[in-house]
């Protein structure tokens, strides 16, 4: 069974720096696309990264460009993503996604989801 979870998420500073982990098991992780989405309270969810499964196909939205840096081990099954210089407006539940049929930000691309985890920014 196809399981994504995520870790490292909490409380952070405007202007800090966090990384988030997700972690894939029962697929083989490095034939998938792996996607970063967020949600904030009262909005859609929307695409943050993607990196293609042999880590050369890589898309950032407009929002984080500059700021957020993905990247995978694929001998660990694991996927990153740093979150530098980070603002309020990037408060939001975060998920990664795992997909086969190509690479980008949307949703209908990815075939299992993780749980999710909350990323605050606030001081």
């Amino acid at each position: 069974q196809a399981q994504l979870v995520e870790s490292g998420g909490g409380l952070v500073q405007p202007g800090g720096s966090l990384i988030l982990s997700c972690v894939g098991s029962g697929i083989d992780f490095e034939l998938w696309t792996i996607g970063w989405f967020r949600q904030a309270p009262g909005k859609e969810r929307e695409g943050v990264s993607s990196i293609s499964r042999d880590s050369r196909s890589i898309f950032y939205a407009t929002s984080v460009k500059g700021r957020f840096t993905t990247w995978r081990n694929n001998r660990d099954n694991t996927a990153y993503l740093r979150m530098n210089d980070v603002r309020p407006e990037d408060t939001g539940v975060y998920f990664c996604a795992a997909g086969h049929h190509g690479d980008g930000l949307h949703s209908y691309i990815y075939n299992y989801w993780g749980q999710g985890i909350q990323v605050t920014v606030s001081s």
